[in-house]
């Protein structure tokens, strides 16, 4: 069968942006993470302006995948497993709001699977906080960043997968 060459693009913010990438390239059918900024009111801000908390931006992957090999569906419900989308104020030690949990959002398809699998976990009894937003601008942090686990050896220290769904 030949592929159509189409590519999914999703955006989750939770926490620290190395230890959503890491869980997030493990997936079978993810072809490609980069970490970065998204939401704020400044362009192309550092890791250093965004950790200060000052821009408005979070930090974020951004997931392209095959959606023949993996959905958006199975993406989210990845990313409500590997941080605690009850936080709010940040992630584990990672405490503003930079590290929030958002869903960006690209359509309202992806916007509509995220609400729906909010409600799931709220039926279970979770008090979801995380957002959802429309997906704007995705603005690359610098290379230092990515990869950063492949990089440097070390392991997540504040992403863990917990099986909620």
């Amino acid at each position: 069968m030949m592929s159509n060459n189409k590519q999914g693009k999703a955006i989750f913010a939770g926490g620290c942006f190395w230890g959503v990438e890491d869980l997030m390239q493990k997936e079978e059918g993810v072809i490609s993470t980069s970490v970065g900024f998204t939401g704020g009111n400044k362009d192309n801000p550092t890791y250093k302006e965004v950790s200060a908390g000052g821009t408005g931006h979070i930090e974020a992957v951004e997931v392209v995948y095959d959606p023949e090999k993996v959905s958006y569906e199975k993406l989210t419900k990845l990313f409500f497993e590997i941080h605690d989308p009850t936080q709010v104020g940040g992630q584990g030690p990672d405490i503003g709001s930079q590290y929030e949990s958002v869903i960006f959002y690209a359509d309202d398809n992806q916007k509509e699977i995220a609400e729906k699998l909010i409600a799931i976990l709220k039926e279970k009894g979770l008090n979801v906080a995380t957002i959802l937003e429309k997906a704007g601008t995705f603005w690359l942090a610098e290379e230092s960043h990515q990869d950063y686990y492949i990089k440097s050896g070390k392991r997540p220290y504040c992403h863990i997968y917990t099986k909620r769904f």
